[in-house]
């Protein structure tokens, strides 16, 4: 996943990163550590994933008949349960799909995440397919918030597409999703580039802390909710699905959807 990059990278600082199992826990950690691998076990939650990224590519690919499916492969981490921030903001939930090819998906098994898993995969999956080749291009030194934001929304409305209301990610809140003010102000973030504030724009405050970036005044989870609404409203117009504009620039969708919902781009910055 990482062949990019001179010299490779640490695998153990990459593992803490993404929030995965501590290596060196105490006793007590160790036991929670197994409990929770026996509750992924429990659950079929390998073979679920499974299923439900080639039930993923089955509806992608019907939608977009010639669209090339990248050759994946699929990392499922059993989470770090001492993380606060992993364990209360995202509520045991992490994913990357972001580089062709590869999936990594990090989860805490309470019920909430178990019953999600198979949405969880397909979000990932819409990630991956976008920015596989022939589909968007994403230049670290040009890409801006509104991109980010318009992918987070693409890929919850295609998990709900298949899997409904489990569809959508779990730890953004239901106030968040209808918040006028969050949309607006994720909205006047979309030209923002720089991928150092993404976190911020997208995540929220909690996350800009975390990453030590630049907060703006955003719950948690503010671009997933943002990016919904504004995917919504694209697809409404355009009368096509989320599987269907899984190559659509983000352009285009906010030069629709954007008018519809009574808002304007800020300008890039």
């Amino acid at each position: 996943m990482y062949f990019f990059v001179p010299g490779g990278v640490d695998m153990a600082t990459v593992h803490q990163q993404n929030f995965g199992f501590p290596v060196n826990g105490s006793d007590t950690v160790d036991e929670r550590v197994r409990e929770g691998l026996d509750a992924l076990v429990a659950a079929n939650a390998w073979e679920r994933v499974g299923a439900a990224l080639q039930e993923g590519v089955a509806a992608l690919t019907s939608a977009v008949p010639k669209l090339t499916i990248p050759d994946l492969q699929v990392l499922l981490v059993l989470g770090d349960p001492t993380n606060t921030y992993f364990m209360t903001e995202v509520d045991g939930v992490s994913g990357f799909g972001g580089i062709s090819g590869y999936i990594t998906i990090t989860v805490w098994p309470h019920p909430v995440v178990l019953d999600r898993l198979e949405a969880i995969a397909v979000h990932e999956l819409h990630h991956n397919v976008r920015y596989s080749p022939g589909g968007v291009v994403w230049d670290p030194a040009t890409v801006t918030v509104g991109e980010h934001v318009v992918s987070e929304g693409l890929a919850d409305v295609f998990a709900a597409e298949l899997h409904g209301e489990r569809g959508h990610t779990h730890f953004v809140g239901d106030r968040t999703r209808t918040d006028d003010a969050v949309l607006a102000k994720v909205a006047s973030g979309l030209g923002v580039t720089g991928m150092a504030d993404f976190a911020s724009w997208v995540l929220g405050d909690a996350a800009a802390a975390l990453l030590g970036a630049r907060q703006v005044g955003l719950p948690t989870g503010a671009g997933y909710a943002a990016g919904a609404r504004l995917v919504r409203a694209y697809l409404d117009a355009a009368g096509t699905t989320a599987a269907g504009s899984v190559h659509t620039p983000s352009a285009d969708i906010l030069e629709v959807a954007l008018p519809r919902l009574g808002l304007t781009p800020d300008a890039p910055h």
